[in-house]
């Protein structure tokens, strides 16, 4: 029983049944609320891996070492669950420019993960008439973030060799005057790092600012964040994903203070939280152990390479990444086949044939451990067989 006073909130008086179902025929569907484009969207879709050999993800294959997990795990056991976590991180963030050779002068600005800091620059560029401009194909969340801020995204077709067109870059330049830059280097999802004296020319000519995404550092050889007190149009985005670490959803962005300023002022003011904090701050002190993994995968990454290419009819991009990109013949449907054909042995790859007309007929395979690669590389002879 509620009390006399109580507000009988769920209570409905004789006849109010043809009024709910008036009410009811009245309230907004999806297409009365939802935007267009974002009803015409599919949502990010990730594979149900359980059971899988999983190499789809572009996932370092390794877990912590058993002593440094149980300490990791004692760290995050006196963490303060019940405080929001810092809005200004700024001894950590001392500690990473630490880590990673910041150059003095340069600032940075956390992410949850690399996607949140893309929206945060794209979001802060979204003036009318704004363009974000990219190689294609690239990293799918430039065009959708764009899109989804109402920017023009100026998609520039690769070469042949997924190298950068730089004529086209800088007339496409010349022509749409971009806001936003964004450059994958390596490029996701060929694997390919560009030109060093096609991305000066870019950087020379950028009417805006050009976003260096690092992503697949550990595996590349090659970083641009020397160039930051140079080069003021330049950004460098990162992740600690691809090190090995994808489950902490923990990006950062490199660049001159002014700029970090105003896409900080987008940023919620706890996007990162005190367990990723705590977990990255602790790991910080043990990137050796990323370092010898990271070592690792790109030694097996290229004994990959190698076994790929002695099997027939199978053509195998170089890659600076943890990913290889290969193309099988028979263009899409080849493709599918092989790629069912791995599945049934328990493999999971990412299929890229319906991602750009550049890709027909190709597979991304992440380099897994000895174990992993040796029954992807069983299993693909087995399917050309």
């Amino acid at each position: 029983m509620h009390d006399a006073g109580s507000p009988q909130l769920f209570s409905r008086s004789s006849g109010e049944g043809e009024n709910a179902v008036q009410e009811a025929e009245v309230r907004p569907s999806a297409e009365d609320l939802i935007r267009t484009d974002v009803r015409a969207l599919r949502a990010y879709a990730v594979a149900p891996a359980d059971g899988l050999v999983k190499l789809d993800l572009m996932e370092n294959p390794y877990t912590l070492p058993p002593d440094l997990a149980r300490a990791l795990g004692e760290r995050l056991g006196h963490v303060a669950l019940n405080r929001y976590p810092p809005g200004e991180p700024a001894r950590f963030k001392q500690r990473l420019a630490e880590r990673i050779g910041l150059p003095a002068g340069q600032a940075l600005l956390l992410g949850n993960g690399s996607d949140e800091l893309i929206h945060l620059m794209i979001h802060a560029c979204a003036r009318p008439g704004a363009a974000v401009l990219s190689p294609w194909p690239s990293f799918s969340m430039y065009r959708m973030t764009a899109e989804l801020d109402r920017c023009r995204f100026v998609g520039v077709d690769l070469r042949d060799d997924f190298g950068l067109d730089l004529p086209a870059m800088l007339a496409a330049l010349r022509e749409h005057r971009p806001a936003l830059v964004f450059l994958s280097y390596p490029n996701n999802p060929t694997g390919n790092r560009f030109d060093d004296g096609a991305v000066r020319a870019i950087l020379e000519h950028a009417p805006g600012l050009v976003v260096l995404d690092e992503a697949y550092l550990p595996f590349a050889g090659r970083s641009w964040i020397g160039e930051l007190p140079r080069v003021r149009n330049l950004l460098v985005l990162r992740t600690f994903s691809k090190l090995g670490l994808a489950g902490l959803r923990l990006g950062y962005l490199c660049g001159a203070p002014e700029w970090l300023a105003e896409f900080d002022k987008l940023r919620p003011p706890f996007n990162v939280d005190s367990l990723t904090l705590a977990a990255a701050d602790f790991l910080l002190d043990h990137l050796d152990v990323f370092d010898a993994q990271a070592a690792i995968i790109r030694a097996d990454r290229a004994r990959m390479i190698a076994a790929l290419r002695a099997i027939d009819g199978l053509q195998v991009f170089d890659s600076a990444a943890n990913f290889i990109l290969l193309r099988v013949p028979d263009g899409d449907r080849g493709a599918g086949e092989r790629f069912a054909h791995l599945l049934r042995q328990g493999i999971l790859v990412k299929n890229m044939s319906a991602f750009h007309p550049m890709l027909r007929g190709c597979l991304r395979v992440t380099v897994g451990t000895p174990e992993e690669n040796a029954a992807f590389l069983e299993a693909m002879k087995q399917s050309v067989e």
